[in-house]
Parts: structure tokens; sequence; C-alpha cells
């Protein structure tokens, strides 16, 4: 199947293109109560794979991939969500405002 037509290569991977962010509700670990985070899905001619920014109340942020970003650093992660997020900053699309 050929790439997408916003297809590009980002952090060894090619073929990228990402799905709009979702917020989901997830649990952690260091927390009894379940908080929400972005979750941005990705395919790309290795695979797809998912990337979930966790912004806790601390103001840290963590990232977790899933798919072919697992066991990726977390400076990899946020370099390819950043980059994501900007490329579908560039093609107009907003994030929703909850809250």
């Amino acid at each position: 199947m050929p790439a997408p037509e916003n297809a590009r290569d980002i952090a060894g991977l090619s073929g990228v293109s990402a799905q709009p962010l979702a917020r989901v509700p997830i649990r952690t670990r260091s927390a009894s109560v379940t908080v929400s985070a972005w979750r941005l899905e990705v395919t790309s001619d290795q695979g797809p794979g998912t990337i979930v920014l966790v912004e806790p109340a601390s103001g840290e942020a963590h990232y977790r991939g899933e798919g072919i970003f697992l066991g990726w650093e977390q400076e990899r992660l946020a370099e390819v969500y950043t980059a994501l997020r900007a490329r579908g900053e560039e093609a107009g699309l907003d994030s929703p405002q909850l809250g």
C-alpha cells in the first residue's frame, strides 16, 4: 500500500503519518485516580505504533511507546511526538479544547 500523501521520514522511520491526537483516560502506578493523556497513533513503512503523552499535575511529561515505539527512550519519543504534532498544526488541524 502506498504511503499517505502527508507521510515523511522522522527519527529513522520512513513513510511516517499520524492520526489526529485523541484524549484518553489512563491509570498510572503513582496515582490512585484516572487521569487523561494524549494518544498519537502512527503508521510507517516499518509498521504501526502509538505514543501516549501523560502530563501529571507535577508538570513533568512522560511518554509511553507502543508497537514500533516500544522500548524507545523518552527523548526520542518526545522528538517524534513533537514533530508529528507540529506537522498536524501546519496542516491546520486543531487539538480539541476540553474542559
